[in-house]
């Protein structure tokens, strides 16, 4: 829901950087603490990926309610990062994060005992996924600055590694928890219609789900009030226009980097095609399909986490790993991801929809480390920060907006048929970039000139 740490930023120049940085940040005080509670706090965050949506379904049964569910979750979060990441330059970049950890750990506190007094009604859940979202446009712009301000200049990219390589690992494990947790304890299959119209719910596993992931916020919280900031790295306030003036100046230099614009693009219609349909599909096929469940859901989505993780050690150990050049190797890997997808909608057993998604995740985190390299090598640093903020509203805005719509869609049409028409679009989609885009061309090497 709100990860505090998101995709990594470009390392800043080294100042005499140690022999070895990651062993060293380990005997950092400040590091550990603020990885622990990140860690915590990420795993936490699983709970609920996995606990939300199996409520959504088990009350109402109704794909169009889960999308706009996940929209209330998600959209806030898109419209109000930016807001977000000014009211972080104007103050504490600690202090907005942990304003943010109190409010989702009441939040989440009430869904909680809501869910297991079996006392929670649709609104209910519509307007505590509001405020968790709009929480969470707070939570990342604070999450994001405050590496830097903790450990040296010279061990940033260490630091990112490993917090990238934890919130993988939450990843895998989280969905496995919750999974477990709730078809062992209740997954709602006492839900009934409430009074006033209203869907309730009383499952203990559920609810025992939503009140581990706000454990996590107090813990998180704690262990953050433990962390010392270098002195006088808060900077200094800004005026709102000059903030809007800085956007519109970073969105006018990615669109005039013709191979930046053309990957942007691309990954926008990858976001609005592709990852809505999945968000809202992955779910209902584990809800609707007989031989799955609860249980199984946590094993599939786990299994994209545990593939994910093992594409990025891959990456590492194979970083020039290439078919032809970077674009070619996006496009061909996306057009198998595709191919992969088609046939979710048809699995019968937890073991074949884990393989799938285990080598679909396997694809995308060698991708994903690679794209974030390339961008923090295309584009200057000064404009870094903007850009990522672009790619993280890419598939924070445009994601939901498309989940939303899927739900209305699958009252339609079948879900193999959902699956299908989502993976076809991204092999379609990719055979189109590759024939008539420059992304084909796109090389691992930073342009001479800025």
């Amino acid at each position: 829901m709100r990860p505090d740490t998101p995709p990594p930023s470009a390392p800043a120049a080294s100042s005499g950087p140690a022999a070895n940085p990651r062993a060293a940040l380990f005997k950092d005080r400040n590091f550990r603490w603020l990885t622990s509670g990140a860690f915590l706090s990420m795993l936490g965050d699983q709970f609920t990926l996995i606990a939300l949506p199996w409520l959504v379904l088990q009350m109402t049964g109704d794909t169009l309610v889960l999308g706009t569910v996940l929209a209330l979750v998600s959209v806030p979060r898109a419209l109000f990062i930016l807001i977000g990441g000014a009211l972080v330059d104007r103050h504490s970049p600690k202090q907005v994060l942990m304003v943010t950890k109190y409010v989702n750990l009441v939040l989440l506190a009430v869904l909680a005992g809501l869910v297991l007094v079996g006392s929670l009604a649709l609104w209910m859940v519509y307007v505590l996924s509001l405020g968790i979202g709009l929480a969470t446009a707070f939570s990342i712009p604070a999450g994001t600055a405050m590496m830097p301000n903790v450990v040296a200049r010279h061990q940033l990219q260490a630091a990112n590694g490993v917090n990238l390589g934890l919130r993988q690992l939450t990843m895998f494990l989280g969905p496995l928890l919750a999974g477990l947790l709730i078809a062992l304890f209740g997954d709602a299959s006492t839900a009934s219609a409430g009074s006033e119209g209203g869907a309730r719910a009383n499952a203990t596993g559920i609810g025992i789900a939503f009140a581990l992931d706000a454990l996590s916020f107090a813990v998180s919280a704690w262990t953050l009030s433990k962390v010392q900031t270098h002195a006088g790295s808060a900077a200094p306030a800004a005026a709102p226009q000059a903030v809007l003036a800085s956007v519109a100046q970073g969105l006018a230099h990615f669109w005039r980097d013709g191979e930046l614009r053309t990957c942007f693009l691309y990954w926008s219609a990858i976001a609005l095609f592709i990852m809505g349909p999945i968000h809202i599909a992955i779910p209902v096929l584990a809800s609707s399909t007989p031989t799955l469940g609860a249980a199984a859901f946590g094993i599939i989505v786990g299994a994209h986490g545990a593939g994910t993780l093992l594409g990025m050690v891959v990456s590492g150990m194979l970083p020039r790993l290439r078919i032809g050049s970077l674009g070619m190797t996006i496009l061909a890997f996306d057009a198998v991801i595709g191919a992969l997808f088609v046939p979710m909608g048809l699995i019968t057993a937890v073991w074949q929809g884990a393989l799938l998604m285990l080598v679909i995740g396997l694809l995308g985190g060698f991708m994903q480390v690679s794209v974030f390299t390339w961008i923090q090598q295309r584009v200057p640093p000064a404009l870094l920060g903007r850009a990522m903020s672009l790619f993280m509203f890419i598939f924070m805005g445009l994601a939901p907006i498309s989940a939303a719509v899927t739900g209305w869609v699958m009252k339609s049409i079948t879900l193999p048929q959902l699956f299908a028409a989502s993976g076809g679009t991204l092999v379609v989609l990719a055979a189109l970039a590759w024939v008539l885009t420059p992304m084909r061309r796109v090389t691992d090497t930073a342009p001479a000139t800025r």
